[in-house]
């Protein structure tokens, strides 16, 4: 068989699949087929890359990171709907259609909670995709929106040009993974689904994206050259047959039924993979839209109804607190089961102790409850109280671990400040792990969790006690894999100081504060042994940082911890202590593009030497380094008067 015909056979039956999959949730082959099948053509797409065509299931998992995106004027401006908030504004809508369309239909859908975009489509193909903006004009996301499996790429009509109109969200499921796992790396986490698909979706980088897992529900044809329909329920179930993913609609004439089927869809949202936060009642005639047109905000023919938060009151049975992944101890209320936004709601979250103490909140209190953002469930105030309750405080030590917690002095979280806590284990080890602290390879929040959960490790230094056998049982991890994870945590034994200081996890200790303390210090047991007068004396060691290294070290897990460390063999002490200072007291700041090495090679080669790298320019700053393309950080050097060196004297002073 010629390639280019094995190409298209590949990408037609991928597609195909991918359709099934991601549309229709209905696969007929594996996982397993569909990755070989995919393999196949990404080796073809290699050997002959002048045959790569946009529709390629190999073109989703995002392209070059961009530097900004690009405005885009709608062709057909993406109206929003006017709101409304009972049932008698939506009499009032019915009679007003009324007076103008007799005896008219109505599609009713649910209202996704995501982001809306445009999609364009040139002779059935894919050429751009853009945010909704102001209605008018939005940011050109195509590259984006490309990483969206269920978006097609390419349509079984061909039209010379048509554009449709979607939602962009993030599935419950894959919101509830991202967190977790942005909770592991210590990462701020997302509000809601929605926050985290407008999120991903403007990310510039169409990688990170692709990683997101977002998806798409379209609900309007907005055009479509070449062809006509008289309804909206028409153009939707033609939207359905080029193998859209499309909104779900009831067409109803009733006022009775229409109020009826805003209820169910509130009773049933939690049925749907996406967030909702109310029903549209459109008109289905197209020509009567056209009849009604639309004021200067609003199109007369349609209305999105909002449902109110439910509130009930129920009764506060107990508090317990949480432990995260970070440390932070978080209260959460135990209620008397009530029924709030078609769910069963058992518990509350409390936030914090500010919180608790600010609303006067108790066991045993009958409380008002909602559901913020129609997902989380809060505790609105205190109803009644019963006699003989008392304030609420947060424990003093870590209810998992038994170590001490303390109170950020910037914030209202508390932590606990055990170093070998379970409950922060995913996170410490994966971050003892990661390339810039331990640099392990192959040792991942995946692996990390397995190797938990059999009960392989539960302190940082178990990690040297691994054998091969033990890590190649463990799910995707054959012999080879785990052979080479065990070289890379045999090696890490031999790494410089710096890096397991900033593998330890001491908070405010980064990667920069752990290379300042090893060269300061020189060995580990010299840090611990240094007081808190000592560590602030340091450059770039605050009166915050040295009280956690303080705290950290005075740990007993903490002491524990370094103590199997030792014996496991990890070096404690710097290697690259370096006696030239000739930077000592100097401030870089680096700008454009380097030829010679990276920004952060760079910084490194300045710190080595006693100096400072900072990220922007101030009075304080000694140099500027400006390669090609330099902007803003230049010319507020040239306006403050400060020495701007090209990259050749730049070298010039490195090699003196």
């Amino acid at each position: 068989m010629d390639y280019r015909e094995e190409m298209k056979q590949l990408r037609d039956t991928l597609n195909a699949h991918g359709y099934r999959y991601y549309v229709l949730d209905d696969p007929i082959i594996s996982d397993y087929e569909y990755d070989h099948l995919l393999r196949r053509l990404e080796d073809l797409e290699k050997e002959h890359p002048e045959e790569v065509t946009p529709d390629s299931p190999t073109q989703r998992v995002g392209g070059p990171a961009l530097s900004a995106f690009e405005q885009v004027t709608h062709a057909v401006p993406l109206e929003s709907l006017q709101d409304v908030f009972d049932g008698d504004e939506v009499c009032d809508f019915l009679d007003r259609v009324a007076q103008r369309v007799p005896q008219a239909a109505y599609s009713v859908e649910p209202k996704v909670d995501g982001l809306s975009v445009a999609l364009e489509y040139r002779d059935g193909v894919f050429v751009r995709g853009a945010t909704r903006g102001d209605g008018r004009v939005g940011e050109d996301v195509t590259e984006n929106l490309r990483t969206i499996r269920s978006i097609p790429m390419t349509l079984p009509d061909k039209l010379p040009r048509l554009i449709v109109r979607g939602e962009v969200y993030m599935s419950r499921s894959v919101f509830e993974e991202l967190n977790a796992r942005r909770e592991v790396e210590g990462q701020p986490l997302f509000a809601n689904p929605r926050n985290a698909a407008a999120g991903s979706l403007r990310q510039l980088d169409p990688k990170v994206a692709a990683a997101r897992k977002l998806d798409i529900a379209v609900f309007n044809l907005q055009l479509a050259e070449g062809k006509s329909f008289a309804t909206h329920t028409q153009t939707l179930d033609y939207l359905k047959e080029q193998q859209f993913k499309v909104i779900p609609y009831r067409c109803l004439t009733d006022a009775g039924e229409i109020l009826q089927e805003i209820d169910r869809l509130n009773d049933t949202r939690m049925e749907f993979p996406f967030d909702m936060d109310g029903a549209v009642v459109k008109l289905n005639d197209l020509q009567q839209r056209q009849e009604l047109g639309s004021t200067a905000k609003n199109p007369r023919w349609a209305i999105a109804y909002k449902y109110p938060p439910e509130k009930k009151e129920t009764e506060l049975v107990d508090i317990v607190v949480q432990v995260g992944r970070t440390g932070v101890l978080t209260p959460k209320a135990v209620l008397k089961p009530v029924r709030l936004a078609g769910t069963t709601v058992t518990n509350a979250t409390l936030h914090n102790q500010d919180y608790i103490t600010q609303k006067d909140i108790r066991i045993g209190d009958t409380v008002l409850v909602q559901k913020a953002g129609e997902i989380i469930p809060e505790i609105l105030e205190v109803v009644k109280r019963p006699a003989g309750t008392k304030p609420y405080l947060l424990p003093e030590t870590c209810p998992v671990c038994g170590a001490p917690v303390s109170r950020d002095p910037d914030g209202a979280a508390v932590r606990c400040t055990g170093a070998e806590c379970p409950a922060q284990l995913l996170r410490n080890l994966t971050h003892f792990a990661s390339r810039n602290a331990m640099d392990i390879d192959g040792l991942g929040p995946a692996v990390m969790q397995q190797l938990i959960e059999h009960r392989l490790v539960s302190t940082a230094a178990d990690l040297y006690d691994l054998k091969a056998e033990e890590i190649a049982q463990l799910d995707r991890m054959g012999e080879k894999s785990a052979d080479n994870a065990v070289k890379a945590i045999a090696k890490s034994r031999e790494n410089d100081l710096w890096r397991l200081i900033f593998a330890l996890g001491i908070r405010q200790v980064g990667e920069k504060a752990a290379k300042v303390l090893a060269s300061h210090f020189g060995t580990m047991d010299a840090l611990a042994a240094a007081t808190e007068e000592e560590l602030t004396a340091i450059d770039d060691i605050g009166g915050i940082t040295a009280a956690y290294i303080r705290s950290w070290m005075a740990s007993p897990q903490s002491q524990d911890l370094l103590d199997r460390l030792r014996r496991a063999g990890v070096n404690m002490e710097c290697k690259e202590k370096s006696l030239d200072n000739r930077f000592a007291g100097m401030t870089f700041v680096l700008t454009g593009s380097l030829e010679r090495f990276s920004r952060d090679e760079a910084a490194e080669l300045v710190e080595q030497r006693g100096g400072k790298a900072a990220s922007s320019v101030s009075k304080k700053t000694t140099y500027v380094v400006a390669g090609p393309g330099a902007g803003s950080k230049l010319r507020k050097a040239q306006e403050l008067g400060i020495t701007v060196l090209s990259e050749e004297e730049f070298l010039e002073m490195l090699e003196e």
